[in-house]
């Protein structure tokens, strides 16, 4: 079976089952953005700057965003950024996911023309805890 680490990234992808056990495997640093209650672009900056431990001077802009994203000098070579109840964002707010999808997307381009790897991964939450 091929793990999701053993391709480079390509968009934004299904999360594997415990991606944190898998990336770790990898060698990858994974940092996770809970959407559960994400609902206007504020709260989209708030979760990133949460998810990802950015310091409060971040600037909380789609270009602010990306910048972060993008930079080699804040990321290791492979970082894979879990996107949690991302479905659910997406079905609530389809502009506001467009907007953020670009962005993450263009980020994700500019890692790569940089010789890294940036995993966007969507990961949503079991509907069902008792189904095992």
């Amino acid at each position: 079976m091929i793990q999701i680490f053993d391709e480079a990234p390509a968009g934004l992808q299904p999360a594997p089952h415990d991606p944190r056990v898998i990336a770790a495997g990898y060698q990858v640093t994974v940092r996770e953005v809970d959407f559960g209650a994400v609902d206007d672009k504020d709260s989209v900056m708030l979760a990133f700057l949460a998810g990802l431990g950015l310091a409060q001077s971040f600037g909380r802009n789609w270009d602010a965003l990306y910048d972060v994203l993008s930079d080699p000098g804040v990321w290791p070579p492979k970082l894979a950024i879990l996107l949690c109840d991302y479905g659910h964002f997406r079905s609530r707010h389809a502009r506001l996911s467009s907007d953020l999808d670009r962005v993450l997307l263009d980020a994700q381009a500019e890692a790569a023309r940089q010789d890294r790897n940036l995993w966007l991964l969507i990961e949503e939450p079991d509907s069902d805890p008792n189904a095992w």
